[in-house]
């Protein structure tokens, strides 16, 4: 007879070792399945400055190593595995891995969301040295430095204000003649002093060698290209969520995104998101911390109620 977990958590970045802690410590069996590091797309910032009690500051793949042991010193079991499918219905869900089959009364959804890169050659390679795709996370590196931002709706624009704050100088590269950011933030953007725009514009080379130096930017009406030096560069062209497992079960918003409140509940009984594939304003690393406690909470009440408990 197979195994069946009280919590299975698909996904081991910060939402979801926050969820094994706190599965694992209120006592319930827990397994949580990565297919790459313990992390997620924390593992890959060199530098966090913006998660409490750190006082220097932490290097994104330690702190995940570190969240997994401290989940895992309480009994939570981590599987390095990618999950095929799931069959999130009914009180006992199924995830087929590519270690075999799990089963568990409830599961948490901690799939996370990839920031949609620009797809030119040598993008992997600046990444955290010049390529960037966060700017709350990432934008203290550049006071007094010169970036671009590529991109033109609200996270873009928001991008920019929060640079030009702390940048020297910052280029606003977009493929139309106007911002598709709302307008709440076209007077701000447009009275930065040091705010440059480049409209009808495309980045299409990385330039640098031992070190990022800059782009070549491409006139979409004449054709024209142009070197910009610059620092690094910021691209805010969107995020493509990890919800593709799971659509036709639990409801996405039409960007893709799991529909689920401060509750982290989904749609169906004993399911949650956390994390980046949830629908929310803000998407960091202590957000998703928040996600998974809370999530593991409403596991335990869940169960509880199945059991015959309280509410």
């Amino acid at each position: 007879m197979e195994k069946i977990r009280d919590m299975l958590i698909i996904g081991g970045g910060p939402g979801g070792y926050t969820a094994a802690l706190y599965g694992a410590r209120a006592g319930l069996d827990t397994l949580l399945v990565e297919k790459m590091s313990p992390g997620g797309q924390m593992a890959l910032t060199h530098q966090i400055d913006n998660y409490p009690g750190f006082a220097d500051g932490i290097d994104g793949f330690t702190l995940g190593m570190q969240m997994q042991q401290g989940a895992e010193r309480f009994g939570a079991e981590t599987e390095m595995a990618e999950v095929l499918s799931a069959d999130l219905s009914g009180e006992i869900k199924k995830v087929e891995t590519t270690s075999g089959s799990y089963y568990a009364r409830t599961v948490v959804l901690s799939t996370g969301a990839f920031p949609r890169p620009l797809g030119l050659p040598g993008e992997n390679d600046w990444l955290g040295r010049g390529i960037h795709y966060c700017a709350a996370c990432d934008g203290m590196f550049y006071r007094g430095k010169t970036v671009v931002v590529v991109g033109g709706g609200n996270t873009a624009a928001a991008d920019a204000l929060l640079l030009s704050r702390l940048a020297k100088k910052v280029i606003l590269v977009h493929r139309r003649d106007t911002l598709r950011a709302t307008k709440i933030y076209h007077a701000p953007l447009f009275a930065a002093e040091n705010v440059e725009f480049r409209w009808n514009g495309s980045v299409t080379a990385l330039l640098g060698e031992d070190s990022f130096r800059g782009v070549i930017l491409r006139d979409l009406q004449t054709g024209e290209e142009t070197t910009i030096d610059c620092d690094g560069v910021f691209v805010s062209i969107g995020r493509n969520p990890a919800s593709g497992l799971f659509a036709g079960q639990v409801e996405l918003d039409k960007d893709g995104y799991i529909i689920a409140d401060e509750s982290t509940k989904t749609n169906l009984p004993g399911v949650y998101a956390v994390g980046d594939i949830r629908t929310k304003q803000l998407r960091q690393v202590v957000t998703a911390v928040s996600d998974g406690a809370v999530a593991a909470y409403q596991a335990e009440e869940y169960l509880a109620s199945l059991s015959g408990g309280t509410d």
